[in-house]
């Protein structure tokens, strides 16, 4: 099969749009498919991965981002590359025109939701624009033959934005890396041991730190005995986070990948996830792979994640005290090993069959469905709402 791949957002950005892009292309490669990428150009972007072509296209810079512009080079990429499928993953400026482009070459696409536009707009309190936003995301995705979601969340979103042709597509994670064998390995038991001098229990989170993160949550566990607070990642948030939490029991570890990642997670006791605009939650199935119990919003993707009471807590993001608020549900844990333990293998059994390779199986299923039912579309309506963010 001949898969092009446009996305958003590559390498050497990293997110969560970059990370699945980067496990879809390695499985083209390891199952002898070939593939071409087209993103934004970026200081530092490779040439290739995994053997396939990277096309860079012109890019603005946002909020530390680079966005993918409009381009001819889209369609001349698409013409000579004559691809079976297009997969557009969390398709918007560019997304929207290699679909465009796509339909214009009769090639079937597949587009991957993974921006909970909703609640952006909700924090941005952007009224009017919000609404634009969501006719932007109906005509991007109505254009394409099929939309695959990430979670019950973000499908009722786009059912209720009018989209059609939806189906679940998760994700994946590394069971063998996320692994609970590792909290005996000596640096996760060195940097346990510097998170918990006095034998404290671990609260950990890992992602970005940005305003959608909403990190400012971990205020309400203030003065909660005998917890200490590590956070991995950075982001434009740090310094209004790192005030907000002063005197607080923080360690701050800064980016992680890799290996020590796979440490960072298993010298936690307890996963935190803060934010309620997630789509997915991939933090959240590497805690569980490391078998560590999980507590996060019930808003989102965490809702379809974390079965409440079993492998972790679901808490109610607009409680500031009570059984369901996030504070009580920490104290929970942190009082009992016993209740840390038992969730913790729950959480590792529910994730051992979502390998990668299983969801990108499930890809290529998706792909051969548009491929062999692929219908005309409506190229004009993608093309006007190109047209319409452009101002033209």
């Amino acid at each position: 099969m001949r898969v092009a791949v446009v996305t958003e957002s590559f390498l050497p950005t990293v997110n969560g749009v970059t990370n699945s892009v980067c496990k879809v292309l390695d499985f083209l490669a390891d199952t002898g498919h070939e593939a071409i990428l087209i993103a934004p150009a970026a200081r530092n972007t490779p040439s290739s991965y995994r053997g396939f072509a990277i096309h860079a296209v012109p890019a603005v810079a946002y909020r530390q981002f680079p966005v993918g512009l409009p381009h001819p080079q889209v369609q001349r990429v698409l013409s000579a590359f004559a691809p079976d499928v297009l997969h557009a993953a969390s398709p918007f400026l560019l997304g929207a025109q290699a679909i465009a482009a796509a339909n214009r070459c009769g090639v079937p696409s597949v587009a991957i939701f993974q921006t909970d536009v909703a609640g952006y707009a909700t924090r941005n309190h952007l009224g009017k624009a919000a609404a634009l936003a969501w006719r932007f995301v109906r005509w991007v995705h109505e254009a394409a033959d099929l939309t695959l979601v990430p979670s019950s969340s973000s499908e009722h979103d786009l059912v209720a934005a009018g989209v059609t042709r939806l189906a679940r597509w998760g994700r994946g994670v590394d069971t063998e890396r996320y692994h609970p064998r590792l909290r005996t390995h000596p640096d996760a038991v060195d940097l346990h041991a510097r998170l918990s001098p006095n034998g404290e229990v671990v609260l950990g989170y890992v992602g970005r730190v940005a305003p959608e993160k909403q990190l400012e949550r971990f205020d309400q566990l203030r003065g909660i005995d005998g917890i200490s607070l590590a956070i991995v990642g950075d982001g434009p948030s740090t310094p209004s986070v790192e005030r907000l939490l002063r005197g607080m029991p923080v360690t701050w570890l800064g980016r992680m990948g890799g290996e020590a990642l796979a440490i960072a997670y298993a010298s936690f006791d307890v996963f935190v996830h803060t934010g309620t605009e997630e789509t997915f939650g991939q933090t959240i199935q590497e805690a569980h792979a490391a078998g560590l119990p999980v507590v996060a919003p019930r808003a989102g993707g965490p809702v379809d994640l974390v079965h409440d009471g079993n492998d972790g807590y679901l808490f109610d993001p607009d409680a500031l005290s009570g059984d369901t608020s996030m504070r009580t549900l920490v104290e929970d844990l942190v009082v009992s090993r016993d209740l840390r333990l038992r969730m913790g293998e729950s959480g590792r059994r529910a994730v051992r069959a979502t390998t990668w390779n299983s969801v990108c199986t499930e890809l290529l299923g998706h792909y051969a469905r548009v491929i062999a039912a692929r219908r005309p579309v409506p190229v004009g309506e993608a093309v006007y709402a190109f047209d319409l963010l452009r101002g033209t």
